[in-house]
């Protein structure tokens, strides 16, 4: 089985995304988790998505529900639920509640994972969630859409730290595309050549970087180390270990560090940008204020002229 994350919007109105949920027929936070409007939570019967896609489909368990979490942030995290259902919902019926959308370039990322009936806590091994699904009074579930609150939550945590890289990607791939259209500038610097970009490319260079900074270390969680989701939560499970634990197999934290330190050196190029975006200006400025001179000294050679005109004919009269 598969845990996808989408990354489709900057952000997401939560409480639209509430209301068209509800409008769909899914039922908002089935297990009264308490996380809303940190995160809202429903469940999707298999069943009817598989038969979506294969009418003529039978043996499908009735009892068998995937689950989908959407995150404040702009993404979207479904258990055990075909690509291409959770991608729809993600990109199309959620769309409304987008904020700064980019459906064109979406990022994902996957783990798998498997249920261990036989033990209550959950860990990541290698590349696969082992989910653990014991209940507290040490019996598993009795049927698969019967998974406990402890499970839902556990799921939360996961998806948090999955939904997290996934939107630490979207950054990455945001400077990737800056580092693109500013490679060639320290090839032009070090031949000595003329930048050639305009006032405008310069300050949308200068404003990019800055919106993918803003959007690492100051409007999101990235870089929290305990989101508010969990501070929030009044159920003690060890939540936030789950979280961590998804960080580290996702390499967040490195991540993290090498984005920052890949900014700095993208900063240093808005820097020279912005050299030559006021050297140019001040070169500007002073072939206009030369000109001004030029034409204020034509002016004045021009009113001496007609003087001297007229003292030579004044001259020629008197002579007369």
């Amino acid at each position: 089985m598969t845990v996808t994350a989408y990354a489709v919007a900057e952000q997401f109105n939560i409480t639209k995304v509430r209301d068209i949920l509800q409008e769909k027929g899914y039922e908002p936070d089935p297990f009264d988790t308490g996380l809303y409007p940190q995160v809202v939570h429903i469940q999707v019967p298999i069943d009817s998505v598989r038969r979506m896609t294969n009418p003529e489909a039978t043996n499908l368990g009735s009892d068998e529900t995937g689950d989908v979490f959407v995150f404040p942030s702009g993404t979207v995290v479904a258990w055990s639920l075909p690509d291409g259902f959770t991608s729809y919902l993600a990109s199309r019926t959620l769309l409304p509640a987008a904020e700064n959308p980019h459906t064109d370039n979406l990022e994902t990322e996957n783990m798998d994972f498997i249920e261990d009936p036989h033990r209550e806590s959950s860990s990541i091994k290698g590349d696969t969630i082992v989910l653990g699904t014991k209940t507290s009074d040490g019996s598993p579930p009795s049927a698969p859409n019967r998974q406990s609150v402890d499970t839902v939550l556990t799921k939360i945590a996961f998806s948090s730290g999955l939904a997290r890289s996934t939107k630490l990607a979207v950054l990455e791939s945001l400077l990737s595309d800056y580092f693109e259209s500013t490679r060639n500038i320290p090839t032009l610097l070090s031949r000595g050549s003329r930048l050639p970009y305009t006032r405008d490319f310069i300050l949308r260079k200068t404003g990019q970087l800055l919106s993918v900074r803003a959007q690492l270390n100051i409007y999101s969680e990235l870089t929290d180390s305990l989101p508010d989701i969990f501070w929030d939560s009044r159920h003690e499970l060890g939540l936030e270990g789950y979280y961590e634990e998804a960080g580290r197999a996702l390499d967040v934290g490195i991540r993290i560090k090498v984005l920052n330190e890949r900014m700095d050196y993208a900063q240093d190029i808005a820097n020279v940008l912005r050299e030559r975006l006021s050297e140019t200006h001040g070169l500007r400025l002073e072939w206009i204020i030369i000109l001004l001179i030029a034409v204020e000294v034509g002016f004045e050679v021009l009113r001496l002229w007609k003087e001297r005109e007229v003292e030579s004919k004044e001259k020629e009269k008197s002579t007369n």
